[in-house]
């Protein structure tokens, strides 16, 4: 069994989110697009990838761009039970995020070579998810949960925590979550609109994830 500290899964979370200011959040349907999707946000800037397993194809993506780029930080996200989260560390994912947090979840989680970041929306279940040795939290769904002011919130009570709040996030509201001191990072998919990727745009992605590293190079 593999365990780790709290402050040693801090460390390996943090070293994974701070590599860039924004996760994209990916949703990939068709495998032949998952090279030149991962392609085009890693020529803008950036790294850290997010393949949610809510398609069939969603291992083989993970795999792929995992083996194809040694820049790229794979991770995957919708992961709900043990068996999803062992077959995301077969399929070479380096974290993997949870839109929820259960007993079951954080127990896959204890016994995972690759740090679980579990998802919260009330200070109950951060005070959950700290008994179990977690201070790295998705906070989802952020705009519905209460958004900027509720992090602004769990700062007083929760000085030590980090979140990476995702959910109805949009380009010009992601500067807003990346300005608190309490975000490592903001999930999103605006950057990878649903035409381009089915245009096969992958410059316009690419301009896009431009644009998320200069915008939050201005906050």
């Amino acid at each position: 069994m593999t365990t780790m500290t709290p402050q040693q899964r801090c460390e390996r979370v943090d070293a994974i989110l701070q590599r860039a200011p924004v996760l994209p959040v990916l949703a990939i349907e068709r495998i032949e697009d998952a090279l030149p999707l991962a392609r085009a946000l890693l020529n803008g800037g950036l790294p850290v990838l997010e393949i949610t397993l809510r398609s069939d194809c969603a291992l083989q993506a993970i795999e792929r761009i995992a083996n194809e780029f040694e820049q790229a930080i794979v991770g995957a996200g919708t992961v709900l039970d043990r068996q999803q989260q062992a077959a995301v560390v077969a399929a070479g994912a380096k974290f993997s995020i949870s839109p929820g947090a259960t007993e079951a979840i954080y127990a896959a989680a204890a016994e995972s070579p690759i740090p679980l970041i579990p998802a919260v929306a009330t200070a109950s279940e951060l005070m959950r998810g700290m008994e179990h040795g977690h201070r790295r939290f998705k906070f989802f769904p952020a705009e519905a949960a209460g958004g900027t002011a509720a992090l602004r919130s769990f700062a007083g009570p929760f000085p030590d925590l980090r979140f990476c709040p995702t959910g109805g996030i949009s380009a010009s509201s992601a500067r807003d979550y990346l300005a608190l001191p309490n975000v490592i990072t903001v999930g999103g998919s605006w950057m990878v609109p649903s035409a381009a990727v089915a245009a096969k745009d992958w410059s316009k992605i690419e301009a896009l994830a431009r644009d998320c590293v200069a915008s939050s190079m201005k906050r």
